[in-house]
């Protein structure tokens, strides 16, 4: 007896030093299988206490009446599927009729609470199914990426969601975005995981950087063009457009519109395009965006007119012919000038990490999800990296992207620079690189520091 209770104190001293010290590893060891026994134990009372039941159907209620038996408990959405994952558990219900999926969506605090979870989030898989998804601790304090994610032309994982999956930057889907965020605030480390899932796509890579290239010349080797300056990144706003019409004429040449050809070979972008036509798709990365916007003289200012009159021709036509906008700033407002709410309309995907002021955020989220508002002006300024993503659906996330140095990004870069295309349009703005550097250790990977 005396053996099994040492054995038990030192499991239960076990457990709580992985739950404070290795959140991840003591929901892997114990807390999924005490979660899993605590939602199926506690399932019928939590629902009936969250209002989430309904009355019996009338015909068990004539049914006992007329055999004299107890009369049906209220009936609680049905479970059909209980799923755990390395981060928390998925649940899947088959609502009853007459309930919503807003219902359930009202209920996720008071379901955190009464499963003892740390996060509850649901979504509506298809009509009547929801699907539940609860994280067993803060996946967001120590952003770890699954080892494998779903890899897709155009689609890379940038972020981790606060219900444990993978946010995906799909530039198929959202082909242009906008994020904001202030000094400190993680806007450059999510760039970097942006270009470090890039690098090893074929795709070409385009950078302003009116920061004196500070940002992005570092991780040269893997673009195609880089400006840092205002007058550079006109001139190669320009040479992007020039390309966007070019391509469209090529896909105006190969659409391939007679009778014998079927619908789905007709071409409309350069998707549809066969592999050795395709040209190759751009993604431009602008660091600062209000600092092309800015100006104090008269020359100036007609060079930020031609600026965003490109940027906005860009993010209206740019799509089809596989031109992509990652807009990037830490401000962001109508005090720009004209166009810049014109060019905010085109950006269907917006990030917001901490900003220093509220007009920001309403300039982010306003125009497709208010409630995001006070998520991102509510973010602390030690969490740095998280950050309220969502598109024009009105959906919106919490977000954290993992720690990437400028070290481990450059040397992403240059292990892909292979990888980088040659675009003639672009040849004067390629950035100059000396040989090939040595892959130099992170910090984290150098055994001195072990």
């Amino acid at each position: 007896m005396t053996a099994f209770t040492v054995a038990l104190v030192l499991v239960v001293a076990a457990a709580g030093l992985l739950r404070w010290r290795r959140p991840a590893w003591y929901w892997l060891a114990f807390g999924v299988t005490l979660a899993a026994l605590r939602v199926l134990v506690r399932y019928p009372s939590v629902m009936d206490a969250c209002g989430l039941t309904v009355p019996p159907a009338r015909w068990r209620l004539s049914l006992a009446r007329a055999t004299n038996r107890p009369i049906p408990e209220p009936r609680p959405p049905r479970i059909r599927r209980l799923r755990p994952t390395r981060t928390g558990l998925v649940l899947r219900l088959k609502l009853r009729p007459g309930q919503d999926v807003f219902d359930i969506a009202a209920a996720s605090d008071r379901l955190r609470h009464s499963f003892s979870m740390f996060g509850v989030t649901s979504r509506e898989v298809r009509s009547g199914v929801v699907e539940v998804r609860m994280t067993g601790y803060d996946v967001l304090k120590w952003v770890q990426m699954p080892a494998e994610t779903e890899t897709r032309a155009m689609r890379v994982p940038v972020a981790l969601r606060e219900d444990g999956s993978v946010h995906y930057r799909d530039y198929r889907a959202i082909p242009h975005a906008l994020t904001l965020g202030a000094t400190e605030s993680g806007k450059s480390v999510y760039q970097r995981n942006l270009v470090a899932g890039l690098a090893p796509l074929d795709v070409a890579l385009v950078g302003i950087d009116c920061k004196q290239g500070v940002e992005l010349f570092p991780l040269a080797r893997r673009f195609s063009a880089l400006a840092d300056s205002p007058d550079t990144a006109a001139e190669l706003l320009d040479a992007l457009v020039a390309r966007m019409a070019d391509v469209y004429r090529l896909i105006r040449t190969q659409q391939r519109i007679t009778v014998d050809v079927p619908d789905a070979e007709i071409a409309a972008d350069i998707w549809d395009l066969p592999d050795e036509l395709r040209p190759t798709p751009v993604v431009v990365l602008v660091d600062e965006v209000a600092e092309l916007a800015l100006y104090a003289t008269k020359e100036e200012e007609r060079r930020r007119d031609r600026i965003i009159t490109a940027l906005v021709r860009l993010a209206q036509l740019g799509r089809a012919a596989g031109i992509y906008l990652e807009i990037c700033g830490q401000r962001f407002g109508s005090e720009l000038g004209k166009g810049i709410t014109m060019l905010r309309a085109q950006l269907t995907g917006r990030t917001a990490h901490r900003l220093n002021d509220e007009t920001s955020a309403n300039m982010a989220f306003g125009d497709i999800a208010p409630d995001a508002v006070l998520a991102a002006i509510q973010i602390p300024a030690e969490l740095r990296g998280l950050a309220i993503a969502g598109d024009a659906s009105g959906g919106w996330h919490r977000i954290r992207a993992p720690h990437t140095s400028l070290r481990q990004a450059v040397n992403l870069c240059n292990r892909y620079a292979d990888r980088t295309p040659d675009l003639p349009e672009l040849a004067p703005f390629r950035p100059t690189t000396g040989t090939a550097t040595e892959l130099v250790p992170s910090a984290k990977a150098s055994p001195a520091t072990a």
